[in-house]
């Protein structure tokens, strides 16, 4: 009995992504399985895997894993990853629609005829600690004094459908995330794990960042971190209210509403489409 699973493989700015279609493919995704197929040596290498689509309280949903294999209730260029998928397939063929994930109903609008650029509306942010989490007293968690490996440093903590924090510094580089990443990623203070941002702010409208994500270690660029970043900068009186958020893989354009909705705005690209191995899901 032989199966062939096929999984596709995107990218959003560097971002790599593996779909695996429970529509097309009658396999099971454990954890295990999700960590050897991220690695690069032993699998396709990959920051992560999306499952889907799959229902979710009856509308079209995808659950989202980390390369380590632990599941994630967001990722933005997951999302947006997963919705050109969507149109690539034929599953949506409107413009605008919605994708169900573990935090909530994302609002999705493709730009373009190539379904390549993505305008995703990513809720709001939360800076209470108790929602982020960060242990303590409840609060905001603005500028505030962290001891991240012996140092200390003023980071701001926000959710934007999961944990981040962001520290801003003089200027970002590749080697200092590394450093510090998995001592923020792991720190007493943050229960469920965090993901790090260290961000340099050019002007009023753009950003650099450097991220360290929880689950994945250090990534070319991140929605969620993007809108973490920008939505931090915002709070702090750093920007205005659209920003150009630069990271390794690209940019993404960060739009923050009247309200405080947060709009993601980038590009993603398909690669291909692989015949895994069965063994991989024996």
């Amino acid at each position: 009995m032989n199966h062939t699973i096929i999984m596709s493989k995107y990218q959003g700015l560097g971002n790599d992504y593996l779909i695996l279609d429970p529509k097309k493919n009658k396999v099971e995704l454990q954890g295990k399985k999700v960590a050897l197929l991220c690695q690069r040596g032993f699998g396709l290498g990959a920051d992560g895997v999306l499952y889907g689509p799959v229902e979710m309280e009856g509308k079209l949903g995808v659950r989202i894993y980390n390369a380590d294999g632990s599941e994630s209730a967001i990722s933005g260029n997951g999302v947006r990853i997963f919705a050109k998928y969507l149109m690539d397939q034929g599953y949506v063929t409107e413009k605008k629609f919605d994708i169900e994930t573990l935090s909530g109903t994302i609002h999705v609008e493709c730009l373009n005829g190539r379904a390549t650029e993505f305008r995703v509306n990513m809720g709001k942010a939360s800076f209470v600690s108790r929602e982020i989490p960060v242990t303590g007293e409840m609060r905001e968690v603005i500028n505030e004094s962290f001891i991240f490996n012996k140092k200390e440093y003023k980071a701001t903590c926000l959710t934007v459908g999961n944990p981040h924090c962001i520290i801003f510094t003089d200027q970002v580089s590749e080697d200092q995330v590394k450093n510090l990443g998995p001592y923020v990623e792991n720190a007493d203070e943050f229960p469920e794990r965090m993901n790090l941002q260290i961000c340099h702010q050019i002007d009023k409208g753009n950003l650099d960042i450097e991220i360290w994500e929880r689950g994945s270690g250090y990534t070319k660029a991140s929605g969620t971190g993007s809108c973490a970043a920008a939505m931090a900068a915002y709070k702090l009186g750093l920007v205005e209210s659209r920003i150009n958020v630069n990271q390794p893989g690209g940019m993404i354009q960060i739009d923050i509403a009247e309200d405080e909705t947060i709009y993601m705005t980038g590009t993603v690209g398909y690669i291909a489409d692989v015949s895994v191995a069965e063994s991989f899901f024996s």
